[in-house]
């Protein structure tokens, strides 16, 4: 902590702060006697496994613990003031101002029928920051400071017309447009490529030295790396493990701790030795996935799935897409242009880029979601595009999407059980004890247990939600898997388990995916052939190690160029020192 963090008192402090909720068998517990403080101009990073009470605890600081919770602190203070006692009326006046927050599930957080610059205008003017005159231009200035192009015109877009990483940038002006004190946020770059991601986290480490307070939940245990002071690590609720993050991340105490860091792919294997880059970029070719042998594909297989077809096979045949929109002038943008490649029986195809690249678009038009203007998609030899819904709805069981936004993808109203239910009748699975085994057995295989069945999406955290999603999504044991940042609310260790999973059912089953991500080392890892894109296009493809390690686009470059250079058990880069003890769970201010 800086010597002016420690003169001054901490903008958050609780101490002992438990948090349970109403549940069927009783009281629920989600946060037992969690202990910390945050001073101006320092960063506390909470890390742990999904499910481990981050989130809860970050809301609970901001009254917002939720319906049914019961909250209790031996202390608990805002500013120095007395928080225990306080009712809505007092909170609505700390947040926003005192207390920005920054939510994880964007397309939630953000209301669908306003535009994005109103979510962000709406602070502004519940404060009196600016002058109304002038919120149309701070408006601008905050998308902008966060990252987002073309901020005048994506101020005038709603939250469904913007991808993933701009509605998540969004959420972030929004949570510092009233200049508040202390900002919250819940891991702000899980939909962010690496370039923007670096922006964000430098925005973040500017802020922090300017004096804000900054209270960062990440899985992301690099950008914790980045910007974080000091780190406590949450298991089952508790504080297992707190101290200066130099210390923590290269040498830490619990085992819980370690086994994060484990889990953490290495930067490493994305980086090819000294490799000389021509400056200049190549035309790409369309990416064929049966110019090499995969890397998790076994020469035996067992039973494959219903109607797989033969291993090389093309399964996915996708020719000159193009898709545009009208944005909010009446013009209309290219979202997807000339996009081409074909996906073989088996093989897992990655796509990166930046936000807003087209990936999702991409995703879309294969999924039957949308219809390109020009161009087509064939999926097993047969055209997929422009099929009357009643035509392709009987194949629709075959062709499977994990969303980024899980809670979005979720029914609300059906507990985990009878989602899991209705996926499982889809593929004629007997209703009964039967279709329950079945569900309880894809939850095992995502990490999750029985009694989830009986929990409704709400009451999961954002990483068990997504593993839902995935459970659902294997259910009807799909040929083709379409996944759109599939792991990135997953903390190390299940982000691991489910990559293991995805490449334990290519091995037994010959299960084929499309793999969008903006984790580059998940691309490395789990995927045989990769394909960049920008603004629209792609500008690079082929082979993963051939991409990776010789990359000829300026762009692909750039991304490579851009990923963090901490390795797990090593001093993190932008670490300072705090007056905090190795190892200790206590805060300097009790």
């Amino acid at each position: 902590m800086t010597s002016s963090a420690q003169t001054h008192a901490p903008l958050v402090a609780c101490d002992g702060l438990t948090v349970d909720f109403a549940g069927c068998g009783g009281r629920v517990p989600a946060v037992n006697g969690v202990t910390l403080a945050i001073a101006p101009g320092e960063c506390l990073a909470l890390v742990g496994r999904s499910g481990s009470g981050k989130s809860v605890t970050a809301r609970a600081l901001v009254g917002l613990a939720g319906p049914g919770a019961r909250v209790t602190a031996r202390r608990w203070t805002v500013g120095g003031n007395d928080a225990s006692r306080w009712g809505p009326r007092s909170w609505r006046r700390i947040r926003g101002r005192q207390i920005g927050l920054v939510l994880q599930d964007a397309l939630v957080s953000l209301d669908g029928m306003r535009t994005v610059g109103a979510e962000v205008a709406e602070p502004l003017r519940a404060h009196r920051i600016v002058p109304r005159a002038k919120t149309a231009d701070r408006v601008a200035q905050l998308l902008s400071e966060v990252g987002i192009p073309d901020p005048v015109r994506r101020a005038a877009q709603y939250p469904h017309q913007l991808s993933g990483g701009l509605r998540q940038r969004a959420l972030l002006a929004a949570g510092l447009a009233a200049g508040p004190a202390l900002l919250i946020a819940d891991e702000p770059t899980t939909a962010l490529d690496v370039a923007v991601q670096a922006q964000v986290l430098g925005l973040l480490g500017r802020l922090r030295d300017a004096g804000m307070g900054l209270l960062l939940i990440s899985h992301d245990l690099a950008a914790v790396a980045t910007v974080a002071d000091r780190v406590a690590v949450l298991h089952d609720g508790s504080v297992v493990e707190e101290g200066p993050a130099a210390r923590v991340l290269s040498d830490p105490l619990h085992d819980r701790t370690r086994e994060l860091l484990a889990a953490v792919p290495s930067v490493a294997v994305c980086r090819s030795a000294a490799t000389a880059r021509p400056d200049n970029g190549c035309p790409t070719a369309v990416p064929d996935t049966a110019t090499t042998p995969p890397t998790a594909q076994s020469a035996a297989r067992e039973t494959p799935l219903d109607g797989a077809g033969p291993p090389d096979a093309v399964l996915l045949d996708v020719r000159s897409v193009t898709k545009s929109y009208p944005d909010p002038h009446g013009e209309r943008r290219a979202a997807v242009r000339e996009v081409s490649f074909r996906l073989h029986a088996g093989r897992t195809l990655g796509i990166v880029g930046a936000s807003g690249s087209g990936k999702s678009t991409t995703a879309r038009l294969v999924l039957g979601l949308e219809t390109p203007d020009f161009g087509s998609v064939h999926f097993d030899g047969e055209l997929w595009s422009g099929l009357a819904e009643r035509l392709r709805r009987p194949l629709r069981r075959q062709i499977q999407f994990v969303q980024q936004d899980p809670l979005s993808s979720l029914d609300p109203r059906w507990t985990i059980g009878r989602l899991l239910e209705e996926a499982l009748g889809v593929r004629g699975v007997p209703s009964g004890s039967a279709r329950r085994d079945e569900a309880v057995q894809l939850l095992e295989q995502v990490g999750l247990e029985a009694a989830h069945l009986a929990r409704r999406p709400a009451q999961l955290s954002g990483g068990q939600q997504q593993r839902v999603a995935f459970a659902r999504a294997l259910a009807p044991r799909p040929r083709l898997l379409v996944c759109d940042e599939p792991v990135s609310a997953l903390d190390s260790t299940v982000q691991a388990q489910i990559l293991g999973l995805l490449a334990g059912l290519r091995r037994r089953y010959g299960l084929t995916m499309l793999f969008i991500s903006h984790d580059l080392r998940v691309v490395r890892r789990l995927c045989d052939h990769v394909m960049v894109m920008q603004d629209g296009q792609v500008v690079e493809s082929g082979s993963t190690a051939g991409v990776f390690d010789r990359p000829q686009h300026p762009y692909t470059q750039a991304l490579l160029d851009a990923l963090p250079g901490w390795e797990p058990g090593t001093r993190p880069p932008g670490a300072r020192r705090t007056g905090s003890s190795p190892g200790t769970t206590s805060s300097p201010y009790w």
